[in-house]
């Protein structure tokens, strides 16, 4: 390591864990104010600047954990990976054991297309002080969860898709006698209200996902 930067050998692996933006098969609850097939475009676009910024970050190795097919979104220096499991929890879990290749392991989602790779990168460089880096949501989840050595018990059983669940996966860690980093809080796109906000957010930087929700316009959940 010299002038401040971390090499690939020496950075943590990268994985993003996603579902192929197929309309009526993500985001779910963009719809009515959005179709479906507006939000599996806004999907997409929120992937696709998600993957835009890991690819640009130092990394040992990047990962997709991919529910689907990869499509022309996928940027190159990829390892793609199919998910196993049922719930999320396990798919998390597999996720990190598939990936595990002796580095330390930083996973995120496809919900913040806000994440730079300034954010993924510090949350690789903890992974070299402490055990774990946790990545709260602003809905009551986690946006990232990073592990110096994964282990499939600090996922399995955790209860995801709650209000509780950030906190539950955070006393799940602490429980195992973990030292853990927190990053900022983050917004998940989930509703039309967070992506109108999150591109609002954005905007000045650029992107898919910003641009998409411009062209479409800022929509609200009908009365």
């Amino acid at each position: 390591m010299t002038g401040g930067t971390v090499s690939a050998a020496a950075a943590a692996d990268l994985i993003v864990i996603a579902k192929e933006p197929a309309a009526g098969r993500v985001k779910t609850r963009l719809t009515p104010a959005y179709t479906t097939a507006e939000a599996a475009a806004l999907a997409e676009a929120s992937l696709a600047d998600t993957l835009t910024a890991v690819a640009a970050t130092p990394a040992g190795r990047r990962v997709l954990a991919l529910s689907g097919r990869p499509g022309p979104w996928l940027p190159g220096g990829f390892t793609v990976l199919a998910q196993r499991g049922g719930g999320l929890d396990e798919r998390l879990a597999h996720a990190f054991a598939d990936a595990y290749d002796g580095r330390p392991l930083v996973l995120i989602g496809m919900d913040t297309p806000q994440v730079t790779p300034a954010l993924l990168g510090r949350a690789g460089r903890t992974l070299q002080e402490s055990d774990a880096v946790f990545g709260p949501a602003r809905d009551g989840g986690f946006w990232l969860l990073g592990l110096r050595r994964p282990d499939e018990r600090l996922l399995r059983g955790v209860p995801m898709s709650r209000p509780d669940t950030g906190a539950r996966q955070l006393a799940r860690l602490k429980a195992a006698g973990l030292e853990v980093r927190l990053l900022p809080e983050l917004t998940d796109v989930d509703t039309p209200t967070d992506a109108a906000t999150v591109a609002a957010a954005i905007a000045a930087q650029g992107g898919r996902f910003a641009a998409r929700v411009r062209a479409l316009g800022v929509r609200s959940i009908p009365a």
